[in-house]
């Protein structure tokens, strides 16, 4: 089965810093959720089995969140290990 994924970029307003991040780790299909610096609060990771589920995710659940001011939704067109990523430089060494 082939997992849709996507890397989500969320702001939050002030008063939602403290309790936002176990909020997004609660949704299912948020397989990861970072606090970061920068322009951006939190990046959520959604792994889910099908488009459809995403958009649910994305905008039903992390987007319906109180404290969630915008976010921005990147979905992966592959993904990369470090394991992969050894294996392609090391062709040929």
């Amino acid at each position: 089965m082939s997992l849709t994924n996507a890397v989500v970029l969320i702001e939050a307003e002030r008063d939602a810093l403290s309790s936002l991040g176990g909020a997004l780790a609660d949704i299912e299909g948020v397989a990861e959720a970072y606090s970061v610096t920068g322009e951006w609060d939190f990046v959520a990771i959604v792994r889910v089995p099908d488009h459809e589920q995403l958009a649910d995710v994305v905008t039903g659940q992390i987007g319906g969140l109180p404290g969630v001011a915008r976010t921005q939704t990147m979905v992966a067109f592959a993904a990369y290990s470090r394991h992969d990523l050894d294996a392609l430089f090391s062709i040929g060494g």
